[in-house]
This record gives structure tokens, sequence and C-alpha cells, in this order.
């Protein structure tokens, strides 16, 4: 069973980003206040869960939060910046979208840099330790999932909807075959030098 949160005595937020070892598309954070009532049995670590318990806890979690925000740091972005910075941008972003703003933020990972002069801990694996680490780890992965699904449209031979800009063989024989798109991020490494190379 989860903890709800790290401590007990500061308003706090848990944080958490998606998508950040993928080829294309935004890396997406959130940050969520839930209630200190707040139970869920089901709530866990949003890789651990199928893609119909995410939306179904997607919805709990935004009607019951006290607060949540969401973010996406573009591609554009992700390339000036690198991936750590944008990641820890998107959760800053989320942050900022939170009313109240908390006191104190519990963020997944190890590494964060101070938002608006406010404590923070950062936890390893802490999307399966606490609630709302766990709750933000869900609105991050289904609101960039939804993304991608969206620019899968336009760009069916990369198989986003199904690879959501991870590094599949089908996703980077799309790129292969095809270059790569204005939603690819360009910094990131898309086909191993011996795909290039028989290219």
């Amino acid at each position: 069973m989860l903890k709800l949160q790290y401590q007990n005595q500061l308003i706090e937020c848990g944080t958490d980003e998606a998508g950040r070892g993928c080829l294309a598309g935004p890396v997406t954070a959130a940050a969520v206040i839930l209630p200190l009532n707040f139970k869920n049995e089901l709530l866990n670590d949003s890789k651990k869960l199928s893609e119909r318990n995410r939306i179904l806890l997607r919805e709990v979690i935004q009607k019951e939060a006290l607060a949540y925000g969401v973010a996406h740091v573009m591609m554009e972005e992700i390339d000036k910046i690198n991936i750590l910075n944008a990641s820890i941008l998107a959760m800053h972003r989320a942050i900022s979208r939170l009313k109240p703003l908390p006191e104190f933020i519990a963020v997944d990972g190890h590494k964060f840099k101070p938002y608006a002069d406010l404590q923070h801990q950062c936890v390893i694996k802490g999307d399966a330790k606490y609630m709302n680490i766990a709750a933000a780890s869900i609105l991050a992965k289904t609101a960039r999932d939804a993304y991608m699904q969206k620019i899968a449209k336009a760009y069916p031979a990369y198989d986003w909807h199904q690879n959501k800009g991870y590094p599949t063989k089908k996703h980077r024989k799309a790129i292969l075959e095809n270059g790569s798109t204005a939603y690819h991020r360009q910094s990131f490494k898309l086909l191993p030098e011996q795909l290039k190379m028989e290219f």
C-alpha cells in the first residue's frame, strides 16, 4: 500500500514526468495535491497499470484532487535545453498551475531544481511509494498518450498510436524509410549507427 505523501506538516504536491525516453513528442509532467483523507486501492505507478485503469484513475484524480496541473515541454525546447532540463521545466510548469501553490514538493527521481523557494525532496521510484507522485505519473502519462494519439493520425507510418513515440523497431524502421518529422527530437539518436549506414 502506498503512503499518501512524503511528510505531513506542509501542503504537499507530488510531481512526475512521462516521455523522457521517447524519440518523438513532448515530455509531459503533472503535479497533484491530494486531500489528506484520499484513499484508492488501485492507485500505483502508472507503468504498472493497464491503459484502462490509468484512464479510470485519471477521472478519479481530476475529480478528487485539491489541485492538479499538467504541462508539456515540446520538441524544440527539448533540443535546446536537453531532456533532463526539459523534464524539470515541465514539472515546474505543472506546479505553477496549482492553486493553492504547495509548500512542499515530492519529486519522482533523483534530479530537480528548486522551484519558487519551496522545499522539495527527490524520491527514487517515488511513483511506487507515494500516492501524490503516483497520481502525477498517471496524469502525465495519460495527457502525453492523448497528445501522441492525436498527432499519430497525421503520421500513421510511425505507429505513434501504439508506441507513443518510444524507440520500437517499427518506429525506427519508419524513420529509416520516411525520415524524421517536426515532432521528432533532433537532439536524440533517432537511428542506431548500423541502420544509418545501411540507408
